[in-house]
């Protein structure tokens, strides 16, 4: 194990590419980040759930937005918005969508190694 490790989402690991979504997985020592880029009219819903086929995301989810605005509705009844500059968690139930025209950029941890995979 090394002290230090560091790695660009320019040169991925791995990149998932379900419509309108791109996943750039980076792999360090014991830890896994991802940057996710989701396009205007994206949605979970739409995008990725055929690729996993769940009715739901359950994926949990840990991370920041870096750009744009994600509106999220989970299955419990609760809603929110995550903006540029904003952390987020998000439990295992829920679907998501981009809020107006601009893609929405976040850096995930929990959920990098298997979101969007099939």
């Amino acid at each position: 194990m090394v002290g230090v490790a560091a790695k660009s989402f320019d040169s991925p690991d791995e990149t998932r590419t379900p419509p309108n979504t791109k996943v750039e997985v980076v792999r360090l020592e014991g830890a896994t980040a991802a940057r996710f880029t989701f396009q205007p009219g994206w949605r979970w819903s739409e995008a990725v759930k055929p690729t996993v086929g769940t009715d739901s995301c359950q994926a949990r989810h840990v991370g920041a937005i870096l750009s744009g605005q994600l509106h999220v509705a989970h299955t419990d009844g609760t809603e929110a918005d995550a903006r540029a500059g904003d952390a987020y968690v998000v439990e295992p139930g829920h679907d998501a969508w981009v809020v107006g025209d601009e893609p929405v950029v976040a850096l995930e941890f929990e959920s990098a190694e298997t979101y969007a995979k099939a």
